[in-house]
């Protein structure tokens, strides 16, 4: 009998992957439309939607294409998108952020007006898209960005989202003390119920080339965010991060980029109670397009991969620019 089974092997896991039908059957992960936040930029003073080349199919928004969008997403199943503005002008302290008539205030007026709860309306909150020198924060006589000045700005920049028609605000800067000041301000100016999504864990990373052609960023003086985002080397250090915005009254926590740091994000949902988003940031989605164009790869095939690997690590959010691929997909298999 021993003899026989070497000969033949009677476990076979190859039966459980002989059909499409089955394999879906036992799959352990499925990426669904609502786990996907689709992250939207808006431009201020521009006529007509702006492609922008390091990112295809993605565009520098109006606020009637935003509306319209949003309103196409809402359709396909999508139910939260997060904003970016690019203003027509930038200064030192990044105001456009906390300007009542800024870009994205503007925006979210405007979708909360139209869409009201049906859509989950996150802000980025952070200053670089609207600063004269490209930095998340004010810039001291030194160059280097004052972690308690900018304090301040993020402050009035949540208060200002909050009023505007925002659901979660979303602290990207990666300054110590970030969500605490700000669930303070929200508390203090009548919002308690605005949720943080804190970017707890944000490497500087060199996948956010095109995010910067998105929002037209680029660092005075050649400089970098090293000094503030987190070095890609360490883990321990995230969850120290998370730790202390969990402790300051984050709702859910992030990870970015996404898939080469699928270890942080494992480690970080086995550590948290909390919704562990993970954001599938420009640099990785614009790698999988310029290889597809070459055809060197399937490209959605690889993006379905990406997805699916960002789920199965433990995120239950991903923010990514296939959000609207995905739900067309998705479409078009339930007819």
């Amino acid at each position: 009998m021993n003899a026989e089974r070497t000969r033949r092997p009677y476990v076979r896991p190859r039966r459980l992957r002989r059909s499409p039908a089955l394999r879906e059957l036992v799959a352990d992960v499925h990426v669904r439309v609502d786990d996907l936040v689709a992250p939207l930029f808006v431009r201020e003073g521009i006529d007509e939607p702006q492609p922008i080349e390091s990112l295809p199919g993605v565009v520098q928004h109006t606020l009637d294409s935003l509306r319209a969008e949003v309103g196409a997403l809402i359709d396909l199943g999508v139910r939260a998108v997060i904003l970016f503005g690019v203003p027509a002008e930038k200064d030192p302290v990044g105001s456009g952020a906390y300007d009542p008539d800024g870009i994205v205030q503007e925006a979210l007026r405007d979708l909360r007006a139209e869409f009201g709860d049906t859509m989950v309306l996150m802000a980025d909150l952070c200053v670089d898209e609207y600063t004269d020198h490209g930095h998340c924060g004010i810039v001291d006589d030194h160059g280097v960005v004052d972690n308690d000045a900018t304090l301040e700005i993020y402050a009035r920049a949540a208060v200002a989202q909050a009023e505007a028609g925002a659901h979660v605000v979303a602290p990207s800067g990666m300054m110590d003390g970030q969500v605490a000041v700000i669930r303070e301000a929200l508390d203090g100016a009548g919002y308690p119920d605005i949720a943080i999504l804190a970017y707890s864990a944000k490497y500087a990373s060199a996948l956010y080339g095109p995010f910067r052609d998105a929002v037209d960023v680029s660092i005075a003086d050649g400089g970098d965010r090293k000094g503030y985002q987190q070095d890609y080397r360490n883990i321990a250090e995230a969850i120290r991060e998370i730790d202390l915005d969990l402790d300051e009254g984050a709702d859910m926590v992030m990870v970015k980029p996404a898939l080469a740091y699928l270890d942080v994000i494992a480690d970080v949902a086995a550590h948290v109670d909390v919704p562990v988003a993970a954001y599938h940031v420009s640099g990785e989605y614009a790698m999988i397009h310029a290889a597809g164009e070459r055809g060197w790869i399937d490209a959605d095939a690889v993006a379905l991969e990406h997805l699916t690997a960002i789920k199965r690590a433990g995120a239950t959010i991903i923010l990514t620019y296939f959000t609207r691929w995905f739900a067309e997909r998705a479409a078009t298999e339930m007819r």
